[in-house]
């Protein structure tokens, strides 16, 4: 490994050469506290910046060992020090001029939630943060004294301030460590207690904008009715209490803009942990749930929708069922199917955001159209048959039909952002009301055995055919934000992926489907062993199993359940 000083003389030789010539700066190199790796030099000031990382020995760093022992807290501290390395190159970015991204220091914007990223990574032995960095130039050439000024001085302040313990505000990093820790153990309290969800007295759910993630000003805060109301003891804070939502079927209603949606998206968002001072820290959620709603036009591939989907018309087999372009109650049906196969425990469904035939059918509708001439059988009369046979709740929003109240185990008013238990009202009034059927016959879960065959490359055919090979090279990845991802020129449209909360998730996703597609999937595994086989990968290799020797800053874990849902939709 070169020293920090060959770095500097080598720097100052390309002084003024075409740009290209920083590509030899690309290596390792031994700095005082760090080693330096530049691991992708961009091609052009125009292009995308630069790839680099630091490496720093625990004895440098001088964080307790005990702030990273556990998975839960370790993940804060490095969400921590990712924080406060953006802050830190906030105060130099692009302090060093130069054309194009010429001084961009850079490294990835946390949002609310507390994801594990590959921009910080805390191992046994070390730590190390990835970051971009835009090498300064003239026009198109080195500009050698301000990429020094980089290098020597504002990256080692940053490092300095941002990395090291002893420049930390230790209550701060207490405190992000303990409420991590709180966190975790009230997750296994509601596990052990047979509670699907948690919402916290005091908590800030409404969001300042549609665009914002930020907890809005002067809201309601959350209050829990009695009846539903349990206190617990955190390692740390002590006492909390709040509202309990138990295993079963949770309706929510309530008037128009009373905040039925608000609930519902706050415990949707729920599956992850949240800083302090976001309003849901304490608003935690069965890690496997699952937001349902229709997706018109998505494929589905050989999925066994015939629990809610039966007799077509046109003798079409719905236990091995395919399209391309699903309806809003096909998609539905698929969907919760495929939650299924991905182990969900709850299901949380908005009305407003399904499809009407598929969510239910009153009674006059069945009069008018036969039920042996509709082939769809609807959720209201698998709910129930979801919980006792196969273990998995629903939260359902519902505004439009009396129907489901039949099967409700609890019933929440929204009101003025207010929860009110109207259960018992509730079981009063339907006994003067006739029933629907709420419970359909033929209830299995599906036996998921279906496998995806290999995936075959257009590049690959098109190689063999001009007599070459290139089946070592990765298929190419382009993501686009939370809307979508491409992978071989197929695009995956993640949109109505809700829990789905940062755009790093979906560059996430694309490199495991490429992963999973290259070197998992073989036309034998089933889907469930495929994905099992691609999430182990990276809890056990980490970030390199799915992009290689080089790691990018830019990747957040997703959850398996989004892994399932973009290969399920991946039409390749």
């Amino acid at each position: 490994m070169k020293s920090s000083n060959e770095l500097r003389t080598m720097l100052r030789s390309i002084d003024h050469r075409s740009y290209p010539a920083y590509k030899s700066l690309a290596g390792q190199w031994q700095f005082d506290r760090y080693v330096l790796s530049i691991d992708h030099v961009q091609g052009d000031p125009f292009a995308s910046p630069s790839s680099l990382h630091v490496e720093m020995a625990h004895r440098v760093d001088g964080f307790p060992a005990a702030y990273y022992k556990e998975d839960c807290s370790r993940i804060a501290l490095q969400d921590y020090l990712t924080r406060r390395l953006a802050e830190q190159f906030e105060r130099y970015n692009f302090k060093a001029k130069g054309s194009g991204k010429s001084g961009l220091m850079s490294i990835s914007r946390c949002g609310q939630e507390v994801l594990e990223r590959s921009a910080c990574e805390i191992t046994e032995t070390k730590l190390i943060v990835r970051f971009h960095v835009g090498f300064p130039a003239f026009g198109r050439s080195v500009n050698a004294g301000d990429m020094e000024k980089i290098l020597f001085d504002f990256l080692p302040r940053c490092v300095e301030c941002g990395l090291l313990y002893a420049r930390q505000d230790k209550k701060k990093v207490e405190e992000t460590v303990h409420l991590a820790e709180d966190q975790e153990a009230l997750r296994e309290i509601l596990a052990k207690e047979g509670l699907v969800a948690f919402v916290a007295n005091g908590a800030a759910l409404p969001r300042k904008s549609g665009i914002s993630d930020l907890p809005m000003a002067g809201s309601v805060p959350f209050t829990s009715p009695k009846t539903l109301e349990r206190t617990f003891t955190l390692p740390h804070r002590g006492e909390i209490a709040g509202m309990a939502v138990a295993r079963g079927i949770t309706l929510i209603v309530g008037g128009g803009y009373h905040g039925k949606s608000t609930l519902l998206e706050a415990i949707q968002s729920g599956v992850y942990n949240h800083i302090a001072g976001d309003g849901r820290e304490f608003v935690l959620t069965d890690a496997t749930a699952v937001k349902l709603r229709a997706e018109d036009g998505r494929s589905v591939r050989d999925v066994d929708i015939s629990l809610f989907i039966n007799d077509l018309p046109n003798g079409k087999d719905t236990k091995v069922f395919s399209t391309e372009d699903a309806s809003g109650s096909t998609s539905q049906a698929a969907a919760v199917i495929e939650g299924m196969e991905a182990g969900t425990g709850l299901f949380l469904i908005d009305e407003d955001t399904s499809a009407t035939n598929f969510m239910v059918r009153d009674e006059f509708m069945q009069q008018v159209i036969l039920r042996e001439k509709e082939p769809i059988t609807p959720f209201l009369e698998r709910a129930v048959d979801l919980y006792e046979q196969a273990g998995i709740s629903t939260i359902l929003v519902a505004g439009s039909s009396g129907a489901f109240f039949h099967i409700a185990d609890v019933v929440l008013m929204m009101d003025c952002y207010r929860p009110v238990d109207i259960t018992a009202r509730v079981k009063e009034l339907c006994k003067t009301h006739t029933a629907p059927r709420v419970q359909a016959p033929g209830f299995a879960v599906p036996d998921f055995k279906r496998a995806y065959p290999v995936y075959r490359r257009s590049e690959r055919r098109d190689a063999r055919q001009r007599g070459r090979e290139n089946r070592h090279e990765h298929m190419k990845v382009k993501a686009s934000g939370l809307e979508s991802f491409s992978l071989d020129r197929e695009t995956v449209n993640v949109r109505y992926l809700e829990q789905l909360t940062d755009h790093e998730q979906t560059d996430a996703l694309a490199y495991l489907l490429r992963y999973g597609l290259e070197q998992v999937i073989d036309g034998r595994k089933t889907v469930r062993q495929a994905v099992e086989q691609m999430m182990r990968a990276l809890d056990t290799k980490g970030w390199e199993a799915i992009s290689g020797s080089y790691v990018p800053c830019g990747l957040a874990r997703p959850r398996i359940q989004e892994l399932y849902a973009c290969l399920n939709r991946f039409r390749g």
